[in-house]
């Protein structure tokens, strides 16, 4: 009879308790206080840490992140040159977001959650607009500009496809030996007349004048100037490819040489007498690089006017930045913007549709 009074006192929940234990309670399951998979609730956790309180460092990291991108032409190119690198490969910055979300809703912290508004607003400010599609109809022609790589493993793919680009100008980088008699011969029926200086080509359906060298600052020839008939009237065309920017270990990101080469493209640019202007390139830099800025500050991006999205065009495998570029000042209307098909290249073609 006692062991019967002790079991039924047992049984008894004490005043203000929840009752005898059930499963998933102490014996293994979810403990009182927890939400699906033992995630926290909103309120204070175990150690008594408020919503507001937990998370700190990654609202910290949601800021700098927000400084990084607002702040970007502050990044001092002194120190391996990261300025630079930073602005190329700027649009991924956006990726900090979706990758602090996810600890910052597993943390329950509403202060990390608040401090990532901040990039969120600041990415879509800078690059929201090129989400869009911003085309403006058919053109009246079409510009295509490629490096075609010197080890490109499948020239006459890349002959077709420029072929089928539909282009009336076709600007190569990375001409040279015997790749280059194959593209000359292989455009030869669609495109009459052709230019080529140093290891940059132009190819056209309309007359080619007044060709000249650029003088970028290289030793050799890798930029050149041309007068190209239109039905519409002259247009000046520069071809160019500036020098490749190189990771080095004692010199960090170095652009120098670069940088020299885009200030004497950027000065003859603004010499030339023509009023409309194309630029078709790889230029070795994106839109955001504050080396470009004689070049940039000057002229339109197709990509940027007309284009839908980002338009990546390097490496051709997994492309992460547009470092192929057409761009053009004096009254040309960028109508449509985009890049081609892979061919044999470490690069994407791109391709702009311009009215006169």
């Amino acid at each position: 009879m006692a062991q019967a009074d002790r079991a039924d006192r047992a049984a008894v929940p004490a005043e203000g308790g929840s009752g005898p234990a059930t499963a998933g309670s102490a014996s293994g399951g979810s403990r009182p206080g927890r939400g699906f998979l033992g995630l926290r609730h909103w309120g204070r956790d175990d150690r008594g840490s408020t919503t507001w309180r937990r998370g700190l460092v990654l609202a910290v990291l949601a800021l700098l992140t927000t400084a990084l991108l607002v702040l970007h032409s502050e990044v001092p190119n002194s120190v391996g040159n990261l300025g630079s690198l930073l602005e190329t490969f700027l649009p991924w910055l956006g990726l900090a977001v979706p990758v602090l979300l996810l600890p910052a809703l597993l943390r329950r912290s509403a202060t990390a959650l608040i401090a990532l508004l901040a990039p969120t607003l600041v990415w879509f400010n800078l690059f929201g607009g090129l989400l869009s599609d911003k085309g403006g109809g058919a053109g009246d022609w079409t510009v295509v500009s490629h490096n075609v790589a010197a080890a490109n493993t499948d020239p006459q793919r890349t002959v077709q496809l420029l072929k089928d680009s539909g282009a009336q100008i076709v600007a190569l980088q990375e001409l040279a030996g015997k790749p280059l008699r194959g593209y000359e011969s292989g455009l030869a029926d669609a495109y009459p007349y052709h230019e080529v200086e140093g290891t940059v080509g132009l190819w056209s359906k309309y007359p080619i004048s007044g060709v000249s060298v650029v003088d970028i600052k290289m030793g050799w020839t890798r930029a050149f100037r041309a007068q190209v008939a239109t039905p519409q009237g002259p247009v000046a065309v520069y071809v160019a490819h500036l020098p490749s920017v190189r990771l080095k270990a004692e010199g960090g990101f170095t652009v120098d040489q670069r940088d020299a080469s885009a200030q004497a493209l950027g000065d003859a640019i603004e010499a030339e007498p023509l009023k409309k202007v194309l630029l078709l390139g790889d230029l070795n830099g994106t839109m955001n690089d504050r080396s470009l800025a004689p070049i940039t500050s000057q002229m339109r991006s197709a990509q940027g006017a007309a284009g839908d999205g980002f338009g990546f065009s390097w490496p051709a495998s997994f492309p992460m930045a547009r470092i192929d570029q057409i761009m053009s000042k004096g009254g040309l209307k960028p109508t449509d913007s985009r890049t081609l098909g892979q061919d044999g290249s470490d690069h994407l073609a791109i391709a702009a549709d311009y009215r006169y």
